[in-house]
């Protein structure tokens, strides 16, 4: 296994496995608001994860994904971006969910994209971290 693939595999086990173990003791894949805000308030290692997108499991029914994306000078413009992966037609407010844009870096640039990300994390600003 390439070392940036172990790098990245232990800091999903550290790191998403601790901040989500409490939720997933009690239904294995689901992730409250709690557990979903501890996660997204742990640093993350940003040459491991960056180019990754790591599934953490469900909130509120939804999956939820942690993408890591880079351009240009990696790993330190390495950001982390937790978002809802819909269904295709299914609308965010719809699903409980609010749109966001956020600044991804591409080439040389910094590009705006919406995702549907979980309320409890905008409520909390913690749902894109550089």
């Amino acid at each position: 296994m390439p070392r940036h693939a172990t790098a990245a595999l232990t800091v999903v086990l550290a790191l998403g496995g601790a901040a989500c173990a409490a939720a997933r003791a009690a239904t294995p894949g689901l992730l409250d608001d709690a557990a979903l805000r501890a996660y997204a308030a742990r640093p993350f290692d940003k040459h491991a994860m960056m180019g990754q997108t790591i599934e953490l499991g469900r909130n509120h029914g939804l999956p939820v994904v942690a993408e890591f994306p880079c351009a240009d000078v990696c790993p330190q413009y390495t950001v982390r971006i937790i978002h809802y992966r819909l269904p295709e037609g299914t609308g965010c407010t719809a699903a409980g969910g609010v749109e966001k844009s956020v600044g991804v870096p591409v080439a040389i640039a910094v590009l705006p994209k919406t995702f549907c990300m979980p309320k409890a994390l905008v409520e909390s600003g913690a749902y894109y971290t550089r």
